[in-house]
C-alpha cells in the first residue's frame, strides 16, 4: 500500500474542519493508501512535516488547506520524489483552481485517486519558494491588510482591496529580465507560476507550471476608472487585453525598489529587502 501523509491546517479558510481529515483518511484507505494524519500548529510546521515524510518513506503528502498550507507543504517536498496532493480548504485556493482541482472534497479525493503525477516548476524569491504567485505593490498591501482581518473569505478580501485602494500610492520599480532593464511606476507587479491569485482572479491567464518560465504582469498606475476595468478583466480572464498591463515571460528577473517593504508569497504577507531575486526552478 502507498503511504500517504495528510497535512491539515485546522484554521485555514472559512469553514470548520471537524471530521474532515478522518473522512478523507477513510476514502483514501478505500483507494489503497496507508494514511497518517498530522495537524499543523503554526507557521512553517507543514514544511517540517513534509520534509520528515520525504525522509521516512512516504509516497505522497496531501495538503488540506489554502495556498499558504500548499506552499509550506510543497516547499518541504522540493527536489524529492514524493508526490504532492491538494485538497483545497482555504480562502482563495489559487493553485488548486489553476490545476482544475474541484473545491468539493469528495471530487478532490477522486483526483488524487487517479495518481496523475506531473513534474512542475516553482519560482523562488530571495531563496523562498512560491508555486502560484508572488507580488509587490497593491496586491501585497492587500494581502497584509487581509491578514489582519478577523474574518476570511472572498467578500472580506474584496473589502480589504477596496479599503487599501482608497489610500494606496503606486511605487517606482526597476525590473531586469531577458537582458533588458525597465524602470517604471507601477500599481503592482505580479510574478506568476500559475494563472490566478485565487477565487478565479486571473492575473496571468497564459501561465503554465510546466513551461520552465515565470509570467510577469506589470500593472501601470491609472485612474479609478482604469482600476475598475482592471478588476473586471482580472475576474473574467481578459487581463492580457487591458491597456494598463505589460506582460512578459522570463526564466529569472531582479526587481529593485527604493526600500524594504511588503510582498506576498502565494498570498502570505511578509516584508522583504529592496532587491528581489526571482529565478524559476
Amino acid at each position: 500500500m502507498e503511504r500517504a501523509l495528510l497535512i491539515i491546517n485546522p484554521i485555514s479558510g472559512t469553514g470548520g474542519k471537524q471530521g474532515v481529515a478522518e473522512h478523507i483518511e477513510s476514502r483514501l484507505a478505500e483507494l489503497g493508501f496507508n494514511v497518517e494524519i498530522k495537524f499543523t500548529t503554526g507557521p512553517g510546521h507543514a514544511t517540517e512535516l513534509a520534509r520528515e515524510a520525504a525522509t521516512n518513506g512516504f509516497h505522497s503528502v496531501v495538503a488540506i488547506g489554502g495556498d499558504g498550507t500548499v506552499n509550506e507543504t510543497a516547499s518541504g517536498l522540493c527536489n524529492t520524489d514524493v508526490a504532492l496532493g491538494i485538497i483545497p480548504a482555504g480562502s482563495g485556493n489559487g493553485l488548486a483552481r489553476h490545476l482544475n482541482i474541484p473545491m468539493d472534497i469528495e471530487r478532490a479525493v477522486d483526483i488524487i485517486s487517479q495518481r496523475n503525477i506531473v513534474d512542475c516548476d516553482y519560482g523562488e524569491v530571495n531563496h523562498r519558494p512560491f508555486f502560484c504567485t508572488f507580488g509587490v505593490g497593491f496586491d501585497a498591501a492587500v494581502s497584509h491588510r487581509f491578514a489582519q482581518q478577523n474574518r476570511r473569505g472572498k467578500m472580506m478580501y474584496i473589502k480589504s482591496a477596496i479599503d487599501e485602494y482608497l489610500t494606496y500610492k503606486p511605487q517606482e520599480y526597476t525590473i531586469s529580465a531577458n537582458g533588458k532593464v525597465l524602470t517604471e511606476k507601477a500599481f503592482l507587479i505580479a510574478v506568476c507560476n500559475a494563472s490566478q491569485y485565487g477565487n478565479n482572479a486571473y492575473i496571468a491567464p497564459t501561465a503554465s507550471i510546466t513551461d520552465g518560465l515565470l509570467d510577469f504582469t506589470i500593472v501601470h498606475a491609472g485612474t479609478p476608472a482604469d482600476a475598475a476595468a482592471f478588476g473586471l478583466d482580472l475576474m473574467t480572464g481578459y487581463i492580457n487585453k487591458n491597456v494598463m498591463i505589460h506582460t512578459f515571460k522570463a526564466q529569472a528577473a531582479v526587481i529593485t525598489r527604493n526600500s524594504d517593504g511588503p510582498v506576498h508569497i502565494d498570498g502570505e504577507p511578509l516584508v522583504m529587502d529592496r532587491a528581489i531575486y526571482i529565478p524559476v526552478s
